[in-house]
């Protein structure tokens, strides 16, 4: 349970990108502070400064703790403020409690102050991290982010080939993250051609061609091959004054 005993005043914030709303209460419910304050550090300060002044400890309660939350932490624990944090489902289902429907920035800071002087078991402690945790942190970031982009990759490529082939999405089942991405190759075929014939070109990825980048510049090597023999079989013919038939393909 947090413990609320030395605390003069509660500060509640609404958190915001431009602005926030703060709401102060005494712990005996009496409003002292009631007012948006810009999101920038000097003003900031001042508020805290000023309300640490007059009424001691200042505990700092936020719905928010990162991104746009950040910075009145940093600035409150830097002004020898206390800081906690609201889970944001607590704070909803608190919020129903109390009169009005309408959801503004005032009335949620209203609502996180009275939380943390009435009911403290709601509210988390935010500790500083020391340096290893916070290295942790980054590298669990960055595996997520990875996980994250396989399972998008993954995701198109199965939706493509749902589209353009729906049995052969199948096929792979759920390692097409692994085996699709890899094997599916296709040349470039200009218009035109059937997925049988020979192509050219430089490959492409591709599901709809029906060959394999590495089948068909096989192919193409193999017809390169048979232009040159059927060539050099005209010039022998020639050189020898034979009549000259063209060579049926085969």
């Amino acid at each position: 349970m947090f413990e609320i005993e030395d605390v003069g005043v509660f500060l509640g914030l609404d958190v915001g990108k431009s602005a926030h709303h703060g709401h102060g209460l005494t712990p005996a419910g009496k409003k002292v502070f009631d007012k948006p304050l810009p999101n920038s550090e000097p003003k900031l300060r001042a508020v805290f400064e000023k309300l640490t002044a007059k009424f001691g400890t200042v505990l700092v309660i936020v719905d928010q703790p990162a991104s746009i939350g950040a910075l009145p932490l940093t600035v409150a624990r830097d002004a020898g403020c206390r800081v906690a944090y609201l889970p944001g489902l607590a704070m909803r289902r608190i919020a129903d409690l109390y009169p009005g429907e309408a959801k503004t920035d005032a009335k949620d800071a209203a609502v996180i102050a009275d939380a943390a002087r009435t009911m403290p078991h709601t509210l988390r402690s935010l500790e500083l991290t020391d340096e290893i945790t916070a290295e942790l942190t980054v590298l669990t970031g960055f595996d997520q982010d990875l996980a994250a982009e396989a399972t998008r990759t993954s995701n198109r490529i199965r939706g493509l080939l749902t589209q353009f082939h729906p049995s052969l999405e199948r096929v792979p089942g759920p390692r097409s993250s692994r085996a699709v991405a890899r094997g599916l190759r296709c040349p470039f075929r200009p218009p035109g051609r059937t997925p049988g014939s020979p192509l050219r070109g430089r490959g492409v990825p591709g599901v709809a061609c029906g060959v394999s980048g590495r089948r068909a510049r096989d192919s193409a090597r193999g017809a390169g091959a048979g232009r040159r023999r059927r060539s050099r079989a005209r010039a022998r013919r020639a050189a020898a004054g034979a009549e000259w038939s063209p060579t049926p393909r085969r």
